[in-house]
């Protein structure tokens, strides 16, 4: 029963915040969901230091500009053993973002951006930062027709604030988000999602055009070993050295150990949909229990289902090491 009431708590803040949203009719929203065949302009949205495939995935990112025309990265908040608090764990991942810009050789004037330095406390009340304001900037200076694609691999506080500051911001924008797992996963306790409920809740009720990739058990195919990453990156390049460094490092020496390089498969899909395969979906509700609610009335949203691991990584592992 309480849990039921849970529920229905939830979907009434739900009824009142949406009313704040602008409406996109659904074959717009479906139009904006088709997988991009062309460039894109977008932004990326990274708790760089959380772990250690956030790196490969902002390199991913810079290392394709025949699909992507990366215009911004900003830095997410993240609290676990490798910070003291969110805003410790964003700062710690704008420090890591400007490392790798400068092996990259990538100025970070006007393209790195410090985030929210904590996470949202309510549905309405949005956390200020450069990250917020920049990305409303670019949104609103994007049209329908040549959206600017948002990609979150951490918490969604940023965006999520953002769009309660500039709602008008969700008919600009399609959000491609590294977080939850699959619609019918018992659970939704997966690291990006529950760092911030609320911002979770805050797009997914927004209506702006959302591809979702699942961790599991879609992404959590991603895997690499250290043998593999020894084999294509040791010795290739400054950039490369550093990727497998961090991952040996972060691996501890474990025998028979592989790791989870899954937030790479955001930008995989943006350069090759083909890689990643995806399904209109209704957008599910979130609960504060971290679980999915089913409601076939709500607008649709684009949910990954599988992925070709392989092509992802040797597209990966070429780019790396050209």
């Amino acid at each position: 029963m309480k849990s039921l009431l849970s529920i229905f708590a939830t979907l009434l803040i739900f009824a009142a915040s949406a009313q704040n949203f602008p409406k996109i009719e659904e074959t717009v929203r479906i139009k904006k969901l088709t997988p991009p065949t062309g460039k894109i302009k977008m932004v990326l949205d990274t708790d760089t230091y959380n772990e250690v495939d956030d790196q490969f995935a902002l390199a991913y990112a810079l290392l394709s500009p025949e699909k992507i025309d990366l215009l911004a990265v900003y830095a997410a908040p993240f609290h676990n053993d490798r910070s003291a608090n969110a805003g410790d764990g964003m700062e710690k991942s704008y420090e890591e973002i400007l490392r790798l810009l400068k092996f990259m050789d990538k100025p970070a004037a006007d393209f790195a951006f410090r985030g929210s330095n904590r996470y949202l406390e309510d549905l309405k009340t949005p956390v200020k930062s450069p990250a917020v304001d920049d990305l409303i900037k670019k949104a609103m200076a994007s049209s329908s027709d040549n959206p600017l694609y948002v990609v979150p691999i951490g918490c969604i506080t940023n965006i999520a604030s953002a769009i309660l500051i500039e709602p008008k911001i969700i008919e600009k924008i399609v959000v491609v988000w590294l977080g939850g797992n699959s619609l019918y996963w018992p659970h939704q306790r997966e690291f990006n999602l529950q760092q911030d409920v609320l911002a979770a809740q805050v797009v997914f009720n927004s209506g702006v055009p959302f591809v979702t990739l699942p961790c599991q058990n879609v992404v959590s195919h991603l895997h690499t070993t250290i043998p593999e990453l020894k084999y294509y990156l040791e010795g290739k390049n400054e950039l490369s050295d550093y990727l497998y460094k961090i991952v040996l490092e972060y691996s501890g020496g474990q025998k028979a150990w592989s790791k989870v390089i899954w937030d790479v498969s955001a930008i995989a899909w943006l350069i090759n949909p083909a890689w990643v395969s995806t399904d209109l979906v209704h957008s599910p509700i979130l609960t504060d229990q971290k679980t999915f609610s089913i409601d076939h009335s709500r607008h649709f949203i684009r949910m990954a289902t599988s992925l070709n691991r392989d092509a992802i990584f040797r597209d990966l592992f070429e780019k790396l090491t050209k």
